[in-house]
């Protein structure tokens, strides 16, 4: 019931709409009632008996049951059409937002979750919610109303025999109400079979050249076959309960048919109704059968929608961990510093673990910090906490005296800007990524941003320059021009805080020459944070900032951690450079 009172809340903003539908609907109950109170006339006119002939001919009857079905068929079309247009902006309404909600969460949640789940929250379960909406809402209105009108005719013409014949309803309920729970329950399951299916076809199709490269198209072939049997079960299960439904209630219907008709004829017989009268209480009774049959495939199909729209609404109850708080002020440019005071930071589900601890150090502005240890040691964890894709367990950062937890997130993350060793781009022009992060700059700037990146040359030898699409994660481009065209980006966004996150760690010789002469460009006058695995890359750094086990041991330049032997810097960079010489001696003797 708390869905459903959901789903009416977001229904009730075009109750206009709504309004029509249900005036529509009227019309089509009057019609549907209009049929059986005519059918009596016909009856009683073909009896020839002088006493039972109605006030008008057969032509003006043919005229008033033409005219009924008319009337039924334009309240049908416009409550269809209206119900289904409000249907279509709610699930619309509710897409858009469950879609801007997830947008919303914190780093954290995209951990937790997979791509496959969340897009069939998006699609699978947004799409039985649709259904609900735009046509069960309507058939439910709309049949619910024949329905009761017929029975108030019943009542009306002979409430003894209306009673005989209701006695059934609770054995059409019963079935309806035992075989909806377990459509229900059944449904969710389906529902969750399907986002495993996403989530497979989503991990083989985006790593599919491993899966080639590994010769693992059986294995991924066998998993996705196992989940779609389960979910083929999951379904006949749910066909199974749903094809159960017309069969009991024509049965049940039967009995009450063959009931009413033992005693109308009995009824007739005795003087105590005629014909006419008799063959109305049928019609309507018949009648009734309709709706009552579509009621129970309406039923299913509600069970379905409110399973996934529970789903849907519990991840649109779900909130960021990150919250902004309500006096939250936008933040100034950056023009002092960045403090880390006293920081300290756990996973949830890492088992009271801290990943950084008492972690204080301050990065002037227009300083370059870069951010050095061994995997694991909380560098990448470290620059994650500036944008507040996580927010800090203990202590506080601060940018220019200000925590980032006191200020609005669009105000923060305005003045930063991003480049990660995995880069992130969009099935897209050039053009629309450069500017993704700046939509109103114009082509002059996105072009300078481009010349500055070293991207232009070869952006100007694709197809169609700048207007060149460049696939899904920019799959078209090489890895050295996917790095530079995310450096423009950043150049175009011109935000004073910069953060590389082994922006160079994955190219060949010849592109990482050309990246790094980019990120020099990108990085003057811009306070940066880099974290490098080539530690070649850091010497030029305003400082060095040494972590181990997610603590800060040493904080200076590069010749200064050189020279203190046994430190961590100094390991690091001894290691790197025999790494180095000993690849160098591979190569000049033909090695790999």
């Amino acid at each position: 019931m708390n869905v459903w009172r959901r789903l009416v809340g977001f229904a009730l903003n075009y109750r206009a709409r709504l309004l029509v539908a249900l005036l529509a609907m009227l019309l089509y109950g009057l019609g549907s009632l209009a049929l059986p109170a005519l059918i009596g006339p016909v009856l009683d006119t073909l009896n020839g008996k002088p006493e039972n002939q109605p006030p008008f001919g057969p032509s003006t009857l043919a005229a008033l049951i033409i005219l009924a079905y008319f009337v039924k068929g334009i309240g049908s079309y416009i409550s269809d059409y209206e119900m289904t247009w409000v249907g279509q902006r709610v699930v619309m309404d509710i897409r858009v937002k469950l879609f801007r909600h997830v947008l919303d969460q914190s780093a954290a949640f995209f951990s937790r979750k997979t791509v496959g789940q969340l897009m069939s929250r998006l699609t699978s379960d947004v799409a039985h919610v649709q259904r609900v909406v735009a046509q069960t809402a309507a058939e439910l209105m709309r049949e619910s109303l024949a329905l009761v009108g017929l029975a108030g005719y019943l009542f009306w013409m002979d409430w003894q025999l209306a009673t005989a014949v209701l006695i059934t309803a609770p054995l059409i309920v019963y079935p309806l109400v035992r075989f909806g729970q377990r459509v229900r329950s059944t449904t969710r399951r389906s529902q969750e079979d399907q986002e495993h299916i996403s989530h497979l076809a989503n991990e083989a199709f985006t790593g599919h050249r491993i899966v080639k490269a590994f010769g693992a198209e059986e294995f991924e072939q066998t998993k996705f076959t196992e989940a779609s049997h389960k979910l083929f079960r999951t379904n006949m299960k749910v066909t199974s309960a749903v094809s159960a439904l017309p069969p009991i209630m024509e049965i049940i219907g039967g009995f009450a048919i063959v009931g009413l008709l033992w005693y109308g004829l009995r009824e007739i017989e005795n003087g105590v109704m005629s014909p006419g009268d008799f063959g109305s209480f049928l019609a309507a009774a018949i009648l009734m059968y309709g709706p009552t049959r579509k009621l129970s495939r309406v039923n299913a199909d509600l069970q379905q929608g409110m399973a996934a729209g529970v789903r849907i609404f519990e991840l649109m109850d779900r909130h960021t961990e990150v919250i902004e708080r309500p006096n939250a002020r936008a933040l100034p440019r950056l023009v002092e510093r960045v403090t880390f005071d006293r920081v300290g930071f756990q996973y949830e589900d890492n088992d009271g673990e801290h990943t950084l601890r008492d972690v204080t150090f301050e990065v002037a502005a227009g300083q370059v910090a870069a951010i050095v240890g061994i995997s694991g040691a909380g560098k990448t964890t470290l620059v994650n906490l500036i944008p507040r894709f996580y927010d800090v367990t203990e202590g506080a950062i601060r940018i220019d005296n200000v925590d980032v937890r006191d200020v609005t997130l669009r105000s923060l993350r305005d003045q930063i800007a991003l480049v990660t060793q995995e880069t992130v781009l969009f099935d897209d022009t050039i053009a629309a990524n450069i500017k993704f992060g700046r939509p109103e700059a114009s082509p002059g700037e996105i072009e300078s941003a481009a010349r500055a990146a070293h991207a232009h040359d070869f952006i100007m030898a694709l197809p169609r320059g700048y207007e060149t699409r460049i696939g899904e994660r920019g799959q078209r481009l090489s890895g050295g021009q996917r790095q530079r065209l995310a450096i423009a980006r950043a150049l175009v966004r011109d935000a004073p805080l910069l953060i590389l996150d082994e922006a160079t760690s994955s190219l060949d010789a010849e592109s990482e020459g050309l990246v790094q002469d980019a990120l020099a460009t990108l990085m003057k006058n811009r306070t940066t944070f880099v974290i490098a695995h080539r530690l070649s890359t850091v010497r030029r750094a305003d400082m060095i900032i040494a972590l181990e086990k997610g603590r800060v041991v040493e904080i200076g330049r590069h010749d200064e951690l050189i020279s203190r032997s046994g430190g961590v810097y100094a390991k690091l960079y001894a290691l790197q450079s025999f790494d180095q010489k000993r690849s160098e001696r591979q190569a000049a003797k033909g090695g790999l």
